[in-house]
């Protein structure tokens, strides 16, 4: 994303979201960097849930994480 995440409107809304909540991180790291979320099932159920930031804050929905965890089913052995 570069310098056009600053100018992305979204990027900003998840900035002031974060500080009213109160949340206050470190400013180390590259920053650049997007991040993402994966559930992935045992053995050969592979990938129940794939979420990647689009923006920087961009967040996963927690409902959809746990509805993806609970549908991981125990590996036989």
């Amino acid at each position: 994303m570069m310098m056009s995440g600053f100018f992305r409107v979204g990027v900003w809304q998840n900035f002031f979201r974060a500080w009213r909540s109160g949340y206050s991180g470190n400013l180390e790291g590259e920053g650049f960097t997007l991040g993402g979320v994966y559930v992935i099932g045992a053995g050969r159920q592979g990938v129940l849930l794939e979420h990647r930031e689009k923006e920087f804050g961009d967040k996963v929905s927690l409902p959809s994480v746990l509805e993806a965890v609970e549908k991981i089913k125990p590996q036989a052995s």
